[in-house]
């Protein structure tokens, strides 16, 4: 029986040498976008985002400008940022980043120089899947969570 070039004899191909596949995206500097995006992996923003985003790790670039309602696991901010972010890991202000609304996370670091103008209420991982699961409305900021105004 002759091997084919790549694959095993029960036919699958073999994975040997490969790496696992990491799902990259980029809205590029000239790239303006109006609407929402569901992410797997990792987007970086470059350019002009107003809507929705979900996904695993955004990270918004110096030269990226975003107007939006998060839900990540994790967001690192360059550019400008303006609307909610949910965060269930973390949330990374740069030195060049700006950010202003309402975050909801569980671990918030600025850089110096970095601008953080929002509501900001800092949860454990606990925490965060309890208040994803039940929506309430009517108190957005539970009193068990550390609120910090700056």
């Amino acid at each position: 029986m002759q091997k084919q070039r790549g694959k095993h004899k029960t036919g699958r191909r073999s994975n040997v040498g490969k790496k696992k596949g990491l799902n990259l995206s980029i809205i590029d500097s000239e790239l303006k976008i109006d609407g929402s995006i569901v992410s797997r992996g990792k987007l970086i923003i470059k350019g002009s985002l107003r809507g929705a985003i979900e996904g695993e790790t955004v990270v918004i670039a110096e030269e990226g400008e975003v107007h939006s309602d998060a839900r990540v696991v994790s967001m690192t901010i360059g550019g400008s940022f303006e609307g909610e972010i949910h965060a269930s890991k973390e949330l990374i202000i740069l030195s060049t980043g700006s950010c202003s609304g309402k975050v909801v996370c569980k671990d918030l670091i600025v850089e110096n120089g970095g601008i953080l103008n929002a509501d900001v209420c800092c949860k454990t991982a606990k925490k965060m899947t309890i208040d994803s699961k039940k929506k309430d409305e009517t108190n957005p900021m539970p009193g068990d969570g550390r609120k910090i105004e700056l």
